[in-house]
């Protein structure tokens, strides 16, 4: 129990920039990936509070669409953005295996990277600026442990880069069994609590899957930024459900 404990701990202080303790178990790492759809839904907690807040003072729609755009990038430390950055600048290249994987670990900022950024960013404040006032905000509480779940399932089940920090982890079955799970609670959950606006959950899903099939092909395999690439995109096309729905 205590490295279960530990394993959470790790989970909310890498990946999430909300106060946590600072612990580090090697002996949790492996057991990390099963605890991101639980930081997911309390960083979906905060952000469908944060919606409420922003109904209740009667914001602006640009605002609002601000405000709920900027959170969900500010309090995971933009690590998710770091990944869809790297994996932009490294596809987008066209150019042979070998190189792409070189731009993916370059720190340098590429023009496709800056490009796809401020596109991605654009696209998330218009939809949320656009969401109707009745939009069941509710929803997002589920967006992200969705995406999370679908992270946590691709670098579980999925064959890393050898330079990956998930290549030399364990990876027992039966996290992908709870995780499966997991994402189905979620997206029902979604449906039970939010009705139509249920299949946000579902549109997450989807963009999830088919960014995380283009990075995965081109790169020939899984690492930590396509997960952050693919979890930026399934959150927008989220929104984008969720507000025009």
């Amino acid at each position: 129990m205590k490295t279960y404990l530990h394993a959470f701990v790790m989970c909310q202080s890498m990946f999430c920039s909300i106060p946590a303790l600072q612990i580090w178990d090697e002996k949790a790492k492996d057991k990390m990936p099963l605890f991101l759809p639980i930081v997911g839904l309390e960083i979906g907690a905060i952000w469908a509070a944060l919606a409420w807040l922003c109904r209740l003072l009667d914001l602006h729609l640009l605002v609002i669409g601000l405000i709920l755009c900027a959170y969900p990038y500010i309090v995971t430390g933009f690590i998710h953005l770091d990944g869809y950055m790297d994996v932009t600048d490294a596809v987008k290249s066209w150019r042979d295996l070998e190189r792409r994987r070189e731009i993916l670990k370059d720190s340098h900022v590429g023009s496709f990277a800056v490009i796809g950024i401020v596109l991605l960013m654009l696209a998330q404040f218009a939809v949320f600026a656009s969401a109707p006032n009745n939009a069941n905000y509710l929803i997002l509480i589920f967006v992200p442990a969705v995406s999370r779940c679908c992270s946590a399932l691709a670098v579980t089940g999925l064959k890393p880069m050898s330079s990956s920090q998930y290549a030399n982890r364990k990876k027992p079955k039966s996290h992908m069994v709870v995780l499966t799970v997991m994402l189905f609670m979620f997206l029902v959950a979604g449906f039970l609590l939010c009705g139509k606006y249920g299949f946000a959950s579902v549109g997450c899903l989807i963009g999830y899957g088919l960014a995380l099939r283009r990075a995965y092909k081109s790169l020939g395999g899984m690492n930590g930024d396509i997960s952050g690439y693919a979890l930026s995109i399934g959150e927008l096309c989220a929104v984008a459900v969720y507000a025009l729905i």
